[in-house]
């Protein structure tokens, strides 16, 4: 079952790990190191079932090698998840085990910050390994760039659709508050854009409220509400076949991962004309950030490099239309084209 997990997904390898003393259940998994090192974040959730907790961090990684290669970065593709209640008491005995884990990989995966963990999570994990980023005095809290990027894949998108990429009088409705969410929406507010919001946290509900002037929803009902724009900043497939008629909306630009349940549900979207901004080109801010720890580049020069993903966007857009197929197969193709260039310049070195 785990190879045939492995063979569908296109992975090179994936490793568990199961301390006894600390109860840490953790796994990660390397897409491919084809570009180079395999980097991604570390994600903390209480999944339902092991096998759900597999499928997420196989399809996390896959998206990390497509969100590299699209941006130009000289990494691959990795994903971790911790296997635990995000409220657990001893999180410092957890991260050690957890850097003892990403150690005994010995480089091929270097890791970050992700849901559910912090970077104070990320300095217990250095204790352990030095394949870690995302460190405070370093680049830190990925999140402002992660925002950043998704707000200019979201003008993108409305340059295209509208012809001009002001968002001043468009409605955008925003699932999902936490540090991308309310990041994402301060731009947004700045831009002139009205917010309509939704979270489980009643707390980071109100804070918008409060410092935006957005209007809630239950987090239910913001799939079908009337705006121009949805913005999925929550977990991942919000798109899918139980929400997909729902949407009332021109563009859909979020910062979740895997915000297609199915690939059917990305042709169902171009089939309604909605815009699709694919999630790894519009998030890859995140991973712009952390790459420039391991580039020794300035947080000026990374936020420069996440506005970059503006130009990436509107070109995909392009190539979607001109091709006449949806937006998440123009990307595909994108990231798959350098990844493909990797492969042959590998065969001639050997």
């Amino acid at each position: 079952m785990i190879f045939e997990h492995l063979a569908h997904y296109g992975h090179e390898q994936v490793s568990f790990m199961y301390d006894p003393d600390t109860g840490y259940r953790g796994i990660i998994a390397i897409h491919s190191t084809i570009l180079g090192p395999a980097l991604g974040g570390t994600r903390l959730w209480n999944y339902e079932s092991e096998d759900e907790a597999l499928t997420d961090v196989l399809r996390l990684s896959r998206g990390m090698t497509a969100k590299a290669a699209v941006a130009g970065l000289h990494l691959g593709g990795g994903k971790s998840v911790i296997l635990a209640d995000d409220k657990i008491t001893d999180r410092e005995a957890l991260f050690h085990s957890h850097g003892r884990h990403v150690q005994s990989l010995g480089g091929r995966y270097t890791t970050a910050e992700d849901v559910g963990t912090n970077p104070s999570d990320m300095a217990i994990v250095r204790e352990e390994t030095e394949y870690v980023v995302g460190l405070e005095g370093r680049s830190g809290d990925p999140s402002p760039v992660t925002a950043f990027g998704v707000y200019r894949a979201m003008k993108a998108c409305a340059k295209f659709k509208y012809g001009d990429d002001s968002l001043a009088g468009k409605t955008v409705s925003v699932k999902g508050l936490g540090h991308v969410g309310y990041h994402l929406c301060d731009y947004l507010h700045k831009d002139g854009a009205a917010l309509v919001v939704a979270d489980i946290d009643q707390t980071k509900v109100d804070r918008v409220m409060e410092e935006f002037g957005a209007t809630a929803v239950d987090h239910e009902a913001i799939y079908g509400v009337d705006a121009d724009i949805f913005a999925p900043c929550a977990l991942g497939a919000g798109v899918n076949d139980d929400t997909i008629d729902e949407f009332k909306v021109d563009i859909i630009a979020g910062s979740a991962n895997n915000q297609l349940a199915h690939d059917r549900n990305g042709d169902a979207l171009d089939e309604r004309g909605i815009i699709y901004a694919p999630d790894y080109v519009a998030n890859g801010g995140g991973l712009i950030n952390v790459n420039a720890e391991l580039a020794g580049w300035t947080l000026e020069e990374a936020h420069a490099k996440a506005g970059e993903i503006y130009h990436t966007m509107l070109g995909l857009l392009e190539i979607a239309r001109d091709e006449g197929i949806p937006s998440y197969k123009a990307a595909r193709r994108l990231a798959q084209r350098r990844i493909d260039t990797a492969r042959r310049r590998a065969a001639v070195a050997s």
